[in-house]
Order: C-alpha cells, then sequence, then structure tokens
C-alpha cells in the first residue's frame, strides 16, 4: 500500500542533484515509515517469528520419534508407523505440492507490483521440488506436521482473499499495484539509444496501409519517445553543469 509514496519520493531523490534534497527525502521517507507504523525490517519480522517455531517443532518431533513408543503405530493408511520414512514418498510428494500452491496462490499477497516477487516466486518453486529428494528419508511424523502446516497455510490465504473477512479483521485492502517501471540511468557519453523500427504490412507499392509513406503511429510514437529521452537526459546535463558551476563558483570565493 505504501509502494507508490515510496516510489514518488524516490524518483524525487533520483532527479535531484541537490544533497539538501536528498535529505528531504529521507526526512519524507522516515514520516511515512512513522505514520504507517512500520519500518524498513517490518516484513522480516514473520521470518523472525516463524523461523523459531518451525525449527522447535522440527525438533520436538524428531526427539519424538527417538523416545515416543506410541508413534510407532500413531499413524493412519499407509504411514501407521510414524518413526520410519514413507517408501511410497507419497507425504514427501503431498508436502511439496501444498507447499508449492501456497506459493503460487499466496505469495503474491501484499507484494503486488514489488520488482522482486518474480524472482522470489522462482526460488521457492525451486525450493519446492528440492523438497522431495532432501526429505524423503525423514520420518513421516515430520510430515504430518508439514502438510497440515501447509494445508492451513493455504486455508487462511484463501480467507484473507475475501473482502468480508478483511473487514471483519480489520484489515487494509490491498491494492494492487502497477508494476514499478524501470528507470534509465543516465550516461553522459552514451548517445541515446535509437527506437527499433516495427515492420508494418506494405502495400503492392511498398507503401503502408496507411498511406502515409510509412509515417505510421507505431513510427510517431517511437519518434516522440526517442525526443522525450533525448529531452530528459539534456534537462539532467543542464543540471549538472548548473551544479558544477555553483560549486566552482563556492570554491572560488572561498579561496578569496
Amino acid at each position: 500500500a505504501m509502494r507508490p509514496e515510496i516510489e514518488a519520493i524516490n524518483m524525487e531523490m533520483r532527479n535531484s542533484m541537490d544533497p539538501q534534497s536528498m535529505l528531504e527525502g529521507k526526512r519524507k521517507l522516515g514520516e511515512l515509515f512513522t505514520k504507517r507504523g512500520v519500518n524498513p525490517l517490518t516484513p522480516l519480522k514473520g521470518l523472525f517469528i516463524q523461523g523459531p517455531i518451525f525449527m522447535s517443532f522440527f525438533f520436538a518431533i524428531q526427539n519424538m520419534v527417538e523416545k515416543v513408543p506410541s508413534l510407532k503405530g500413531g499413524g493412519a493408511y499407509w504411514f501407521t508407523d510414524l518413526t520410519t520414512p514413507d517408501e511410497l514418498y507419497i507425504l514427501p510428494v503431498l508436502t511439496s505440492v501444498t507447499f508449492l500452491a501456497t506459493v503460487e496462490l499466496n505469495m503474491q499477497e501484499g507484494m503486488e507490483g514489488n520488482p522482486m516477487l518474480q524472482t522470489m516466486k522462482k526460488f521457492s518453486r525451486i525450493l519446492a521440488l528440492m523438497t522431495i529428494p532432501f526429505t524423503m528419508h525423514f520420518p513421516k511424523a515430520i510430515f504430518c506436521y508439514w502438510v497440515t502446516a501447509n494445508l492451513f497455510s493455504l486455508g487462511y490465504g484463501f480467507a484473507l482473499r475475501k473482502t468480508a473477512v478483511r473487514y471483519f479483521l480489520n484489515l487494509p485492502e490491498v491494492v494492487p499495484q502497477p508494476e514499478a517501471a524501470q528507470v534509465s540511468t543516465f550516461n553522459l557519453f552514451e548517445a541515446p539509444k535509437p527506437v527499433s523500427a516495427v515492420d508494418t504490412p506494405t502495400g503492392n507499392n511498398g507503401d503502408s496501409p496507411t498511406g502515409d509513406n510509412g509515417d505510421s503511429p507505431t513510427a510517431a510514437n517511437g519518434s516522440e519517445q526517442s525526443n522525450a529521452e533525448l529531452s530528459d537526459r539534456v534537462v539532467f546535463l543542464e543540471k549538472k553543469i548548473a551544479e558544477l558551476e555553483r560549486r566552482a563558483k563556492a570554491r572560488g570565493e572561498s579561496q578569496e
């Protein structure tokens, strides 16, 4: 929800060469975080809370497998003995599938417009596939915990998508944000990138169907985009020159 405001402040900071403007931008970011009651480390709270709980359950179940005799007959169906690995590999596969479903369905919640979302999804998909060979020798009791936890994650993920549930829990409505546009870095010695021509169907005489001798709307848009990019670079260069002149003038006055 804060992403549009953060992007706007970052854009102001990128477009300004004045150190005072940079400090002003940092102050605005600080006020925004304070207003929303969050900080840059807030997204890590879930990891810090869930990580110790997950590890505690894992080691506790491992300990129970060795010291609780009733687990040898405490299961059901094909996993009656919870102290041995699943020879049919059904539980490892089920764990991987439920985790992958959680990633695909719930991971984008609250991360709309985040450029790291696709990277995180790809990493999680690989992690889901690698779960099978790395955990296939774990006792069935651990998979009972993992599968149950994954199904619970899927359940509350679906529930939190419902407007009525979010309203009842007093949760803010998540508005999907457009993907952040890539900001090209300015290079003083690099010429503007030419806009590639777009192939358009031609008539019998080689003219475009519009009859404008190749001046199609696509070509016009490309020309406007190139001119806009060139104008942006000229403005940036003018600001840079003005900043250098101001510093040189200040240095000269200090020497006098």
